[in-house]
C-alpha cells in the first residue's frame, strides 16, 4: 500500500483539529486515499501494529456511501461512528479522502465536534 503524501502542514492540521476536539481521548489517526493510507497519528502509550490495510479497505467503503446517501431524506452522509469494547473510530470522508480516528470512551456529543472539524479541513485539502 503506499503513502498518500500528504503534507506536514495538513498531517498537523489534522492532529490539531482532531486534538482539540477529544482532548486526551485521541488514540490514533489515518488518512486515506482509494489507494494509499498513513497513520499520521499514534499516542505515545500504544503500539504499532495495526493492520492498517484491513482498516483502509473496510473504511473505503464509506465512498460509496458517500455518493449513495447523497441528497437522501436524511440529509447527506456526514460520518460513521463505530463502537468497541475500549473505544470508539470515528470515519470522516469529504470528496476522495478521509480519516479514521480512533478514541477511548468519550461522550457521543463529542463525536458531532470531531467530525465537523475534520470534514472542514478534509473539503479544505
Amino acid at each position: 500500500m503506499s503513502s498518500t503524501h500528504l503534507s506536514d502542514e495538513h498531517e498537523d492540521e489534522l492532529i490539531s483539529a482532531a486534538r482539540t476536539a477529544v482532548g486526551d481521548e485521541l488514540r490514533s489517526i489515518a488518512y486515506f486515499t482509494e489507494d494509499a493510507v498513513d497513520q499520521i497519528y499514534l499516542r505515545e502509550d500504544l503500539e504499532q501494529g495495526a493492520d492498517l490495510v484491513g482498516f483502509a479497505e473496510n473504511e473505503r467503503l464509506g465512498f460509496r456511501s458517500q455518493q449513495a446517501y447523497t441528497d437522501t431524506e436524511l440529509g447527506d452522509y456526514q460520518f460513521t461512528i463505530r463502537i468497541f469494547d475500549h473505544g470508539y473510530l470515528t470515519r470522516v470522508i469529504a470528496g476522495d479522502h478521509g480519516v479514521w480516528i480512533t478514541t477511548d470512551e468519550m461522550a457521543i456529543d463529542r463525536f458531532e465536534e470531531l467530525a465537523s472539524a475534520l470534514g472542514a479541513l478534509l473539503r479544505e485539502l
